[in-house]
């Protein structure tokens, strides 16, 4: 493997690596004497420092992540499997119980999990995961985490929920982990299977997850068979600069026209999320069918 040297002659940089070009410089240095008259310094050269670029090749065999991965994404799909997918929730780990959102994801997380009847799946972290999570227990159904170490705004990083049995949920030490655990909660590969992806508001990593999974349906690189209701709940406008840069994105070209919407659902209240899903799946709410029985024996 050969290595590019800068060598300084008078007035000449000249590359040197090889035998050959060794050769071909000492050539040059001679021809150039005879003809032009060099006057090399009868002084000493100075030495000057040259520097070398070679870039070892990482071996694969140190490089143990990928089987780690392989085998989380293994045990994510297990726990899958073990609870049924169902209704998967983004969204923030830093607010509080007492933060108007986490008392609406909470409502909504029990609402949907009564509508739905199926597992409710989070990154069973703080905050509105907590909320969801809560949600889902207070309507008496399944509930299911792919937890990571240390969440956003957390100082300590724990592998454990604090009141989930461990058998509900899996703490994941890669995100990639993670995430393929996160879409194939979603996935839908019969009619019988209701699932569905509620944005709810958050930061960074809320973010980071709604535009993968969003550019995994855009791609139809999803692995669903059938399409799946996607929601951004907008409590109190949180999400309507987001659509404002969005619609930039059109004007610029860079979003097609028309592209992002038919992607989602944007909900301005937990009724009209409620009403979207009721409508996705063609189910008729306990209050629609007490009204129509009402107004059948009038």
């Amino acid at each position: 493997m050969g290595f590019l040297v800068a060598a300084s002659l008078g007035s000449h940089v000249v590359p040197r690596g090889t035998l050959e070009t060794r050769i071909k410089c000492q050539l040059f240095c001679r021809t150039e004497k005879n003809r032009i008259g060099f006057k090399f310094s009868k002084h000493k050269a100075i030495q000057r420092g040259t520097f070398i670029s070679k870039q070892e090749p990482a071996e694969l065999d140190d490089r143990k992540s990928p089987n780690e991965i392989r085998e989380e994404i293994k045990q994510c799909y297990e726990l899958i499997n073990r609870l049924g997918r169902g209704v998967l929730y983004l969204g923030s780990a830093r607010m509080a119980p007492g933060h108007s959102h986490y008392v609406q994801a909470q409502e909504l997380a029990k609402e949907i999990a009564n509508l739905l009847d199926c597992t409710t799946w989070s990154g069973a972290g703080p905050g509105l995961m907590d909320a969801v999570t809560q949600g889902a227990l207070l309507a008496g159904k399944p509930v299911g985490g792919f937890k990571i170490g240390k969440e956003a705004g957390e100082w300590k990083s724990s592998n454990y929920h604090p009141y989930l049995p461990s058998e509900n949920y899996f703490t994941c030490r890669f995100f990639s982990a993670r995430k393929h655990g996160l879409v194939d909660a979603i996935v839908r590969n019969n009619s019988f299977d209701k699932t569905a992806v509620v944005a709810l508001p958050g930061g960074i990593g809320t973010l980071d997850e709604v535009f993968e999974i969003l550019a995994l349906i855009q791609l139809d690189r999803i692995g669903s068979k059938l399409p799946i209701p996607f929601m951004l709940m907008n409590y109190d406008s949180f999400y309507s600069k987001l659509l404002d840069f969005l619609n930039v994105c059109e004007e610029w070209g860079t979003v097609s026209e028309g592209e992002v919407a038919p992607l989602w659902k944007v909900c301005n209240s937990n009724s009209e999320a409620l009403a979207y899903l009721e409508d996705f799946y063609c189910i008729t709410s306990n209050v629609t069918s007490k009204n129509a029985t009402k107004l059948y024996n009038t």
